[in-house]
């Protein structure tokens, strides 16, 4: 299926940014005294605006929620974007690029600023493992077309 999709040619980055960058410990100081075996949520989004000719602003949104029991120890987000020259003229490729390839390579910008902001709040590291964004394109457009052929009730 992704094969229609792929391009030979990569988007080409003319800057990397942070957008937005927020981290929230509610119950600190009081969590620090708890014994640490969290559990950890990640959500991941992407968006894409059009600039002009050929380029485009992606934004990827990465958030990381870790509890303890029930409490929230932190929540981190991250919205790392990029502006990058996509040369395709055919559509399906260009949604290709702004919704598999530029976020794959926005994500290790974004995993490293998760890390130092954990790090930064002395809670132990948390390693955020590398993400499959093709699979996930895929993943989107089969569920777009599965909501297209839905009738309506």
């Amino acid at each position: 299926m992704l094969e229609k999709y792929k391009s030979d040619q990569s988007p080409q980055i003319n800057r990397i940014y942070t957008k937005n960058i927020s981290f929230e410990s509610p119950k600190a100081p009081q969590i620090f005294q708890e014994p640490w075996n969290p559990q950890v949520t990640l959500n991941l989004g992407t968006s894409s605006n059009h600039l002009i000719e050929k380029m485009y602003e992606v934004i990827l949104r990465v958030t990381v929620i870790t509890n303890l029991a029930k409490s929230i120890v932190f929540l981190c987000e991250v919205e790392q974007a990029g502006i990058f020259s996509i040369e395709e003229t055919e559509e399906n490729k260009i949604a290709h690029s702004l919704g598999s390839r530029c976020p794959d390579l926005l994500f290790p910008y974004a995993r490293e600023c998760i890390a130092n902001l954990i790090w930064h709040s002395t809670f132990p590291p948390l390693h955020l493992e590398p993400v499959n964004f093709d699979a996930l394109f895929i993943r989107y457009l089969q569920k777009s077309k599965q909501t297209e052929h839905t009738p309506d009730t």
